[in-house]
C-alpha cells in the first residue's frame, strides 16, 4: 500500500470518526445514587504540603466505613492513606507535622491511633478501655487532651454480659470526661471528671491551659454548655463564657488572647453569627450580624487578628474577611456549595469540598479564598458518568410579596405541563443547597419536574428570614410552597392535576401538614416527620429547639395543637407513603405511627414502612435502596396518569 493510499484512507476515516456519537450518560439508578462520597474534615499539615481528609465508602450491608486520604500539593496527587477493615476518621497532625493521629474503631470502640507521615503501620495510642470522642495535640506535641467516659468497671461488664442492663435516665457516669494522654506511651491521666460533660477541647498556645466546651448540668434539656478555661497542672476550671443559646466552633486566636465562636443572636434557635471575646475581658462581640448577616459555616483566625469566614449564601457559598471591630470585606463567591474547608497556616493555600446538583462532591485546591480553584480528586467518577439534571435557581413572589429562592429540576427535553413534586428540606432551620440530592435526581430522570423552595425559616437569607416562621410552622412557610407551585402552574411547567409533595424530618412534617390543608396534592411522602408536636416535645432528643419556637406544651398547648397535622387529620384525602427509622430519637417513631393510624381510620390510602436499627438518617445499604425505589414507585402510581386538560 502506497503512502498516498494510506493518507487517502485516513482522510476518508476522519469524517467517520467525527461523526462517532459521544458516549451516552449512564442511567441514574438507586444503586448508583447511594454511592456518592462526600469528603470531609479537611486538615493541612503544618507546612502546608499535605492535606488529610476523610472519605466515606459506599454503603455495604449494614456498614459504611470511612477512611483517611491525603493530597500532596507538590505532586498534585490524592491517594487513600488508611485502609483497615474498620473505619478511620478525625485526622489531626502533630505540631511538627511528622505524625498523623486519628480515631478508629479497629478494636471494640474508638481509640486514638498514630501513623508516621511517610506511611506505614498505624499503632494504637490509647488502650481500648476509654472510648475517645475528641482529642487535641498539645503545642509541644508531647501530650494529647482527650474526651471520653470513665471505663466500664468489671461489675458493669458482668451485668451487661448477663443482660442485667437496665439504666437510670439522666445518670451521668458515662458522660465524656477530660483526660491527658502521653503522646509516646498513651498513658492516660484524669484531669476533670463529674459533674462535667465535655463536648470539645482545644489547647491555648501557651500549653498550660485548655479551652473546653462543657456543661455541669447534663440532665437539663436546655442549652447549658459553657466555654471553660482549664489548668493542665491541676484541672482547675474557670468559666470564661456562658453564651445564650446554642453555639459551636470555638477557636483560640494565634496569640492566645481571644476566642471566637459561632453563636446565636439573642437565644437561638441555632448558631448563625461569628462572635469574638477577649480572655481577659470576656464580653462577646457579634462580628457578622450587621456586615454579612449570613450563617457562618466555618472560619479561621489570621495572624493579623482578622478572620476569614465561609458563609452560606442561599444555595451556594461565599468567603469574607472580618476584623474584630466588625468591618467585613467580600473575598469570593463560589458557584457551588462548600461543605468543608481548610486553610494552610500561611493562608496561601485553601482546600474545599465543593459540589453542585450535577457536579459531585470533590476536593478542590487553590490559592487563598479569592484565587482560582482546581479539582484534585475524582472520588465519584462512576456516579459522575450518570445522567444528572442541572437546576435552574430562581426567585418568585410569595403570597405577601416576599421573594423566595428556589431550584427547579426538569427532565432534559421535556415540555410542560409536567407532573411536579415539591421537595421540602429538613429543619426548619435548614436549606436546600446546590448539591447532589438523590430523591430529586431520580425523580427528574423518571420524568418529573422537581421543585426545591427555600421557604421562610430557611437558613442562608439572614437571621430575620430564618426566624420568620417562629410559632408559625405550617403557616407562612406552607403558603410559600403553594405560591411557588402556583407560579410553576402559571408558567405551564407544572400540571395542576399532578402535584406531589415530600421530604424528610421537617420536610416530612410539611408533607403531613400539606395533606391536612389541601387536596391539591395527589401523592405525598412523609419521611421521619412530625404529626403531634406536643407529643414530639415529650419524647424527642433536644426538645429545647422546639421550645424556642413554641414554648412549653405544658404552659402553651395552643401553639403546638394549632401547628400539628393530627389536629386537622379528618380533612386528609391524599395517598401518603410514610417512611421511618425505628430507632429515631430526633423525630421518634410514634409520630409516624400516629399519622398512619389516623389516615387508616379515615380511609385514606397510606403505607407505613419501618426501617429496623435506623435512626434519623438511614445508613444501611438495603434500606437506602428500598427508600429510593419506594419513593419513585409511589409517585409513579399516583401521578403518572394522563395530563390534565390544562395543557
Amino acid at each position: 500500500m502506497t503512502r498516498a493510499t494510506i493518507v487517502s484512507l485516513i482522510a476518508l476515516a476522519l469524517p467517520l470518526a467525527r461523526q462517532t456519537p459521544a458516549p451516552q450518560p449512564t442511567k441514574l439508578t438507586p444503586e448508583l445514587a447511594i454511592t456518592v462520597r462526600r469528603p470531609s474534615d479537611l486538615r493541612w499539615s503544618p507546612d502546608g504540603a499535605t492535606l488529610a481528609f476523610v472519605v466515606p465508602e459506599p454503603p455495604s450491608g449494614a456498614d459504611r466505613r470511612t477512611h483517611i486520604w491525603i493530597y500532596d500539593a507538590s505532586s498534585k496527587e490524592a491517594r487513600q492513606f488508611t485502609s483497615s477493615a474498620k473505619s478511620e476518621r478525625y485526622p489531626r497532625w502533630s505540631p511538627d507535622g511528622q505524625r498523623l493521629a486519628f480515631l478508629s474503631n479497629r478494636g471494640d470502640v474508638d481509640q486514638i491511633y498514630v501513623i508516621p507521615r511517610a506511611g506505614g503501620e498505624a499503632r494504637a495510642l490509647t488502650d481500648g478501655k476509654h472510648e475517645i470522642s475528641d482529642f487535641a495535640w498539645s503545642p509541644d506535641g508531647k501530650r494529647l487532651a482527650c474526651l471520653g467516659p470513665e471505663p466500664k468497671s468489671d461489675e458493669d461488664e458482668k451485668k451487661e454480659k448477663n443482660k442485667d442492663d437496665e439504666h437510670v435516665v439522666d445518670k451521668v457516669e458515662r458522660h465524656a470526661r477530660l483526660w491527658l494522654a502521653d503522646a509516646e506511651t498513651g498513658a492516660l491521666s484524669s484531669l476533670v471528671t463529674a459533674p462535667w460533660r465535655f463536648e470539645s477541647v482545644a489547647w491555648l498556645p501557651s500549653g498550660d491551659r485548655l479551652m473546653a466546651v462543657a456543661t455541669d448540668q447534663p440532665a437539663v434539656e436546655r442549652p447549658t454548655d459553657r466555654i471553660l478555661l482549664i489548668s493542665t497542672a491541676d484541672g482547675a476550671v474557670r468559666t470564661l463564657l456562658a453564651p445564650s443559646g446554642p453555639f459551636e466552633g470555638v477557636q483560640v486566636s494565634p496569640d492566645g488572647g481571644r476566642i471566637a465562636f459561632v453563636g446565636s443572636r439573642v437565644d437561638g434557635p441555632q448558631p448563625h453569627d461569628l462572635f469574638v471575646a477577649s480572655l481577659e475581658n470576656p464580653q462577646p462581640r457579634n462580628l457578622t450580624a450587621a456586615s454579612i448577616d449570613r450563617p457562618v459555616d466555618d472560619y479561621v483566625w489570621n495572624a493579623d487578628g482578622t478572620l476569614d469566614v465561609l458563609v452560606q449564601a442561599g444555595f451556594r457559598s461565599a468567603f469574607w474577611r472580618v476584623s474584630t471591630d466588625g468591618r467585613a470585606q467580600a473575598l469570593a463567591n463560589r458557584e457551588m456549595s462548600v461543605s468543608s474547608v481548610a486553610w494552610t497556616l500561611s493562608r496561601e493555600r485553601i482546600a474545599e469540598t465543593g459540589e453542585t446538583a450535577d457536579g459531585l462532591p470533590e476536593v478542590w485546591f487553590g490559592d487563598a479564598p479569592d484565587g482560582g480553584l482546581a479539582q484534585v480528586t475524582s472520588l465519584n467518577a462512576p456516579l459522575a458518568a450518570a445522567k444528572l439534571c442541572r437546576p435552574q435557581i430562581y426567585r418568585y413572589k410569595s403570597f405577601d410579596g416576599r421573594e423566595i429562592e428556589a431550584a427547579l429540576l426538569k427532565p432534559d427535553g421535556a415540555s410542560g405541563p409536567l407532573p411536579t413534586i415539591a421537595l421540602i428540606h429538613g429543619g426548619p432551620t435548614g436549606a436546600w443547597r446546590d448539591g447532589f440530592e438523590a430523591w430529586g435526581q431520580l425523580l427528574a430522570n423518571a420524568g418529573y419536574a422537581v421543585f426545591y423552595p427555600n421557604i421562610r425559616g430557611s437558613t442562608g437569607y439572614g437571621y430575620d428570614f430564618m426566624i420568620s416562621n417562629r410559632a408559625d410552622w405550617g403557616g407562612g412557610d406552607f403558603k410559600d410552597i403553594m405560591a411557588g407551585l402556583d407560579d410553576l402552574v402559571a408558567r405551564r411547567i407544572a400540571d395542576p392535576a399532578r402535584l406531589g409533595i415530600g421530604g424528610w424530618s421537617y420536610g416530612g412534617y410539611m408533607a403531613s401538614w400539606a395533606i391536612t390543608q389541601t387536596t391539591r396534592f395527589k401523592a405525598a411522602v412523609s419521611g421521619a416527620g412530625m404529626s403531634d408536636l406536643a407529643h414530639e416535645f415529650s419524647t424527642e432528643d433536644n426538645p429545647a429547639y422546639d421550645e424556642w419556637f413554641y414554648g412549653l406544651p405544658y404552659e402553651k398547648p395552643e401553639g403546638f395543637r394549632r401547628s400539628s397535622p393530627l389536629t386537622y387529620i379528618t380533612k386528609a384525602k391524599t395517598p401518603t407513603l410514610i417512611l421511618q427509622g425505628e430507632d429515631d430519637v430526633v423525630d421518634p417513631v410514634g409520630q409516624s405511627l400516629a399519622l398512619y393510624r389516623a389516615l387508616k381510620r379515615y380511609g385514606v390510602e397510606a403505607e407505613l414502612v419501618l426501617y429496623p436499627r435506623e435512626g434519623h438518617g438511614l445508613r444501611e445499604e438495603q434500606h437506602l435502596l428500598d427508600r429510593l425505589r419506594r419513593i419513585v414507585a409511589w409517585y409513579d402510581a399516583h401521578l403518572k396518569a394522563e395530563p390534565s386538560a390544562s395543557r
